[in-house]
């Protein structure tokens, strides 16, 4: 019997990008041609799905449940304005610097986090984004409390492309990033590694019993989470050039998951959708009703997870399955 070729073999197929994939980025591109006065808007979108990626591979892949994944968003978005402030204005190092500060706090929180059930993983990552909270509000004379970390300036990209207040140089810079880390994101969950965290969320038992270390597994994953949602704020830090003590807040988190919930758990692309969909119908929503804007987003929530359980890239998904299903079957 002849050994597959590698470009045969199931995980080779699943790392071949497709053409939708394609498609995706590039619309994603031509937004700075299409929507040139709507740079800044779709530079917000950008982040938060990079920040709903990081919550889709610890909640969608590894099925670790959290209400305080704003912390490692916070501590990301703190430690590029205060190395800003201080003199570190170079944008790339400071993303480093930022990602390893939030892998740093992810790395000590996963001792707490990892070791009970789902109940005692939602309280205690409620109760460490509620510590740094209260913790940045109390270190007003550093952080600037509620008043928000003023003075932050940021250098040019490369030492070529400066922040314009049209948002050019911040989508480019912002999509060039976040691009950059799904390449990682994506190969990373369609290896065997990503496989044996879907083994992990599906049945614990049964991937201890072949061999898989559940606990480094959950590790890692933890702490690459921390690190892309780190990056994420630090990216809003230096394209606004300003922290907002909500960069930690409870309500963050919460519009996170709803954005997560909207796209599509375990797709890599669902954060991006729930983003871009949650981020639109709040602006007009608001526009149209600042008071109650709110109700019609809890219906539209409501929907959603009635009619669309696997999210809007998930129900995509199915659909095209049963498509190709139909179709083979003629």
């Amino acid at each position: 019997m002849s050994l597959l070729k590698r470009s045969d073999h199931p995980l080779a197929r699943r790392e071949r990008w497709k053409l939708g994939e394609i498609v995706f980025w590039v619309a994603i591109a031509a937004v700075y041609f299409v929507f040139p006065k709507s740079l800044v808007l779709a530079s917000q979108i950008l982040i938060a799905g990079l920040f709903a990626l990081s919550l889709d591979l610890i909640l969608g892949y590894a099925g670790i449940v959290t209400l305080g994944h704003a912390a490692y968003f916070g501590v990301g978005a703190y430690a590029a304005g205060l190395l800003a402030k201080h003199g570190w204005t170079e944008p790339v190092s400071g993303l480093f610097i930022a990602a390893l500060a939030s892998a740093l706090v992810g790395w000590l929180s996963s001792f707490l986090v990892l070791r009970g059930g789902d109940l005692a993983r939602l309280m205690t990552t409620l109760g460490i984004a509620a510590l740094l909270y209260e913790l940045a509000n109390r270190a007003s004379p550093i952080t600037g409390g509620v008043d928000g970390l003023q003075g932050v300036e940021i250098a040019k990209v490369l030492g070529v492309f400066g922040f314009d207040l049209y948002g050019r140089t911040a989508f480019g810079y912002t999509l060039v990033v976040v691009f950059a880390l799904f390449v990682v994101a994506r190969a990373w969950v369609n290896s065997p590694y990503g496989l044996s965290l879907r083994a992990i969320r599906e049945n614990p038992v049964r991937a201890r019993a072949v061999g898989v270390p559940l606990h480094r597994r959950l590790v890692t994953v933890y702490i690459v989470s921390a690190a892309f949602a780190g990056v994420a704020g630090a990216l809003l830090t230096q394209t606004t050039q300003f922290v907002a003590l909500d960069v930690l807040s409870f309500q963050r988190s919460a519009n996170l998951l709803i954005m997560l919930i909207i796209g599509g758990t375990a797709t890599l692309y669902g954060g991006f959708v729930g983003a871009a969909i949650f981020m639109l119908v709040q602006n007009q929503l608001a526009s149209i009703n600042p008071t109650y804007w709110l109700f019609y987003l809890g219906l539209l929530l409501i929907v959603i997870t009635l009619f669309l359980r696997r999210g809007v890239v998930g129900g995509l998904l199915i659909a095209r399955e049963r498509w190709f299903l139909k179709r083979a079957a003629r």
